[in-house]
């Protein structure tokens, strides 16, 4: 089924794009496109060319001479083995609806990307942002010809890089250094234990705070976290598809556990087959609606990690033994923290670790239907 879409141009005059999607058995086997400056004109090459397709071979015929940078994004995601992540997904979706999409993979060249790059900032995006939908880009056109016979020039949008660094298209995102302060943190804490008396089906945020910042763990992290991958003996906790740059689904690495994270985990209540049996993103979602109502600036629940390897340095741990808490697999990362003195234990004498410790009431934390359903709980 073809369709015209209308592109505004940078001169104020209008294109039509004549789009053809053609499926057999719920799958898209073909697409085509056409720019014209009529729209009459667009759906009069729509009509003829479905004609044409619809003889026996031409679209395997098409497809050999006008594979799209487009066909080649929908051949990566379909065709990987590794679970492709919700923002790559975006992303390389996101990039489908710029006009270097519709382009011939073998004429797409370094020009084009740039281009798309400039588009991106005019968007709205910033240069951080730009670099990393270029990353992805760059993945597809690593795999498409070796892999599927897709013309993408690999030297191209490496040529593309170099130049969109040097114009300040792109850039490395900038490493936060944002840590709550003990009075931040004790301000949270007392939100959500008044909270939690109101409303004692809510998720114990405070045992999650405390816990992220003891075990130095993401909130996705957390929340995947079973009672069987807690290693008490051993004081350490089987960490499930931990990010990194490389990959992240499959990658579960072993991360230890100082002593307070191991009792936070005590006092929880065995009730699921997760500790924290509580969706990540709500989780975030909280943390961020908490400091907005408490009017505490520029603080997210990632800072609390960093809060936490700081507190590493801070109590003299050196890089290895930092590594095998935060789960960092390059030492590099940590090199920003070597510069940290040793100034003892923040969290030291904490009111609230007394708190999180204690040992959970059997049959303690009631969960709502409608709190379940929220969170994408069992509802038995």
């Amino acid at each position: 089924m073809g369709t015209v879409v209308p592109r505004p141009r940078k001169n104020g005059t209008v294109a039509y794009l004549a789009k053809i999607s053609i499926t057999r058995d719920g799958v898209i086997v073909h697409r085509e496109n056409k720019t014209f400056d009529r729209k009459q004109a667009a759906a009069a090459w729509i009509a003829k060319r479905e004609g044409e397709l619809d003889e026996p071979g031409a679209i395997e015929r098409a497809k050999a001479v006008d594979v799209t940078l487009g066909d080649g994004i929908d051949k990566y995601v379909s065709s990987s083995l590794k679970a492709i992540g919700r923002t790559k997904a975006q992303v390389l979706e996101t990039i489908k609806t710029f006009p270097i999409a519709q382009k011939a993979a073998e004429k797409v060249e370094s020009q084009d990307i740039v281009d798309l790059g400039e588009a991106l900032l005019k968007g709205g995006r910033k240069p951080q942002t730009v670099g990393n939908y270029i990353s992805h880009l760059a993945a597809v056109f690593a795999v498409a010809r070796p892999a599927w016979k897709i013309p993408l020039n690999y030297q191209a949008i490496e040529d593309a890089q170099v130049v969109m660094k040097r114009l300040g298209y792109i850039k490395k995102s900038a490493e936060r250094d944002r840590r709550p302060t003990l009075d931040e943190i004790d301000r949270i804490m007392e939100f959500y234990a008044d909270r939690e008396q109101r409303r004692p089906d809510m998720a114990p945020m405070n045992h999650i705070v405390a816990f992220a910042i003891f075990s130095t763990r993401r909130q996705d992290e957390i929340a995947r976290i079973r009672w069987t991958d807690f290693d008490e003996a051993g004081k350490r906790v089987l960490v499930r598809d931990m990010k990194n740059p490389g990959e992240k689904v499959g990658n579960d690495v072993w991360c230890d556990l100082p002593q307070p994270a191991i009792d936070i985990i005590k006092a929880m209540p065995r009730v699921r087959d997760e500790i924290f049996p509580y969706n990540a993103a709500s989780m975030s979602a909280s943390f961020t609606r908490a400091c907005k109502l408490l009017t505490i600036d520029d603080l997210n629940f990632h800072d609390l990690r960093h809060d936490g390897v700081s507190r590493l340095f801070e109590m003299g741990a050196g890089i290895p033994q930092a590594a095998a808490v935060s789960g960092h697999r390059s030492w590099s990362s940590l090199k920003r923290y070597s510069h940290i003195r040793q100034s003892g234990d923040k969290y030291a004498d904490w009111k609230w670790l007394a708190e999180v410790t204690k040992p959970a009431k059997a049959g303690s934390r009631p969960i709502s239907k409608r709190t379940k359903q929220a969170r994408g709980l069992p509802l038995d």
